[in-house]
């Protein structure tokens, strides 16, 4: 029960989405990761605590699960844990294409199978109990500290977070996110030469939020108005007067 609660959209102006459901679908490819803006006291406690707009991750699986929808996402869900959803979830929200670079299809069916095959692993509800200590108006929560409390979770491997879910599922195949960075030798000494060598080191899944994918230097962010191809001398502009009737109809979401 205090998970429902946790999880029911906030009253508060909606997210308009910034681009169609059409475009959407036709931009997303099989291993992207799609970022969501949550409305939930869930969301703002992970917005809060990652300093981010983002709050909720899915990985894009296309028809990898025979279910007759061709746009299918694998989510963690705060309720029914680990689940399938289509496309028609997220369209109407405010979200992001992140896409891994340099992935040859084998390397993406082997990402989207990991999660595939964690379907129906339950979420972790130590992590809401933790997240919930954070919903106060202004929590004293040092700026330093913040990514460390997201590594809340009990560990077990059958619970899962959204975003860690998906982290796991590209380290699957050692595909980097935000890896720590180390060079060889002191900092100062090895910035001062020409060769030195960077090694990369994964951190822990549970240390992964939403906005990791969107800073990710390894993720490309894909806009699908972009990419569909973008003309502004085709857009219609509303005048002062056709502006006023659509505000008294309400926010408009792209049809």
């Amino acid at each position: 029960r205090f998970a429902r609660f946790l999880s029911e959209p906030r009253d508060e102006a909606p997210r308009v989405a910034t681009s169609s459901r059409e475009k959407l679908a036709a931009t997303l490819r099989k291993g992207d990761v799609l970022l969501v803006e949550g409305t939930s006291l869930f969301a703002g406690a992970i917005k809060y605590l990652t300093q981010s707009t983002w709050s909720h991750t899915a990985l894009y699986v296309g028809d990898a699960l025979d279910s007759g929808e061709p746009h299918m996402f694998v989510e963690a869900d705060i309720n029914e844990g680990v689940r399938a959803v289509p496309l028609s979830e997220f369209w109407h929200l405010h979200t992001r294409i992140c896409r891994p670079v340099g992935l040859v299809p084998a390397d993406i069916d082997r990402v989207v199978a990991y999660a595939v095959e964690r379907i129906g692993h339950r979420y972790d509800m130590k992590n809401i109990l933790d997240l919930a200590r954070y919903l106060l108006p202004a929590p004293p929560v040092p700026r330093r500290w913040r990514r460390k409390l997201l590594a809340l979770g009990s560990g077990d491997p059958t619970r899962a977070i959204c975003s860690t879910l998906i982290a796991q599922a590209f380290q699957s195949i050692r595909y980097p996110i935000l890896p720590e960075l180390y060079l060889e030798g002191p900092p100062e000494e090895a910035a001062a030469r020409a060769d030195y060598r960077e090694w990369l080191h994964i951190r822990h899944y549970s240390l992964y939020a939403p906005r990791d994918f969107d800073v990710s230097p390894f993720f490309q962010v894909v806009k699908p108005v972009l990419d569909q191809g973008f003309n502004h001398r085709a857009l219609d502009w509303a005048d002062t007067q056709r502006l006023e009737v659509l505000k008294l109809d309400g926010p408009h979401r792209p049809a």
